[in-house]
């Protein structure tokens, strides 16, 4: 039918009067083409070129093909193998006896087999044991950690108290040391002032008993008082005038002198007065001596 098609096609370009003619004229000369399955010319020239292609596409889809298959393949278990070697004693060695059939040592049985052990089989862990267990650590850790740091400042505090105790010890006793030392120092000085007390007492009375003694040996044996001045009786004047003179072996005033403040009109009937006096001698070792500073005060007063 395509041909036949093609036929009518080309009658009608040529002319409808020679319609008839033409188409037995194609009708006996037309040869259908043969069909080729391989193209053999293509192939020659583009068979390198087709092969790597078909090489690289089949590479490509093999590596897909392994990929699939090794993501799809469920994850194999490790299986465990736990061995154990055991030594086992030589056999002892059999004794010859003589003239004695020679019997063969009967050789041991041969060892069981070491059973395996056999593996449990590993149970799936549960999601929230192992976290759970970290929490569980961590705490007790802290907790480790807060009683140590507890245990350190009890340890410290403990460490400070003593310290303090011993601090406020030794203050104690410093201040019980210097007390100490503070009553040791008043009793020393009452001591010694009671012992210059008491050398002064004791020189005192010496010299008291040395001036009675000398007292006694030169008593005055005779005194007369001075006449009250006119002039002063006159004025009103009152007032003392010491004397000081020596009493010579004879017992006589030598060299009488006014000592201190005197009222002028006093001075003359004073020493006057003093000239008059006789004593009786001191006598040392048997000898009479002079006495010097011997001491008279006459009174003026207007009654």
């Amino acid at each position: 039918r395509r041909h036949g098609g093609a036929a009518t096609q080309w009658c009608d370009a040529t002319g409808a009067g020679d319609r008839g003619t033409a188409m037995n004229a194609l009708a006996l000369d037309y040869h259908p083409p043969r069909r080729e399955w391989v193209n053999w010319p293509w192939l020659r020239s583009n068979g390198l070129a087709a092969a790597v292609a078909l090489a690289l596409h089949g590479a490509l889809l093999g590596g897909l093909m392994l990929g699939w298959s090794s993501l799809d393949a469920p994850a194999v278990q490790t299986r465990t193998l736990t061995t154990q070697l055991l030594i086992l004693p030589p056999a002892p060695e059999p004794v010859p006896v003589a003239a004695a059939p020679v019997i063969e040592p009967v050789q041991p049985p041969p060892p069981a087999p070491a059973s395996l052990p056999i593996t449990p089989p590993v149970e799936a862990a549960k999601p929230q044991a192992e976290p759970q267990r970290q929490i569980e650590q961590a705490a007790l850790a802290r907790k480790r950690v807060d009683e140590q740091k507890r245990e350190r400042e009890q340890q410290q505090n403990a460490q400070r108290l003593r310290e303090a105790e011993q601090h406020k010890q030794q203050e104690q006793q410093r201040l019980a040391e210097q007390q100490r030392q503070q009553v040791e120092q008043q009793r020393q000085a009452e001591q010694a002032r009671q012992s210059a007390e008491r050398a002064r007492q004791a020189q005192q009375s010496a010299q008291q008993q040395a001036a009675a003694a000398d007292s006694s040996q030169y008593q005055p044996l005779s005194k007369e008082a001075p006449d009250y001045p006119e002039r002063a009786l006159d004025k009103g004047i009152e007032g003392d005038c010491t004397v000081v003179y020596d009493v010579s072996p004879q017992g006589t005033v030598v060299n009488p002198q006014v000592q201190g403040a005197c009222h002028p009109l006093f001075i003359r009937p004073s020493l006057a007065a003093a000239q008059t006096f006789r004593y009786q001698p001191r006598i040392v070792d048997g000898k009479a001596v002079t006495v010097s500073g011997v001491k008279n005060t006459f009174h003026y007063r207007i009654k």
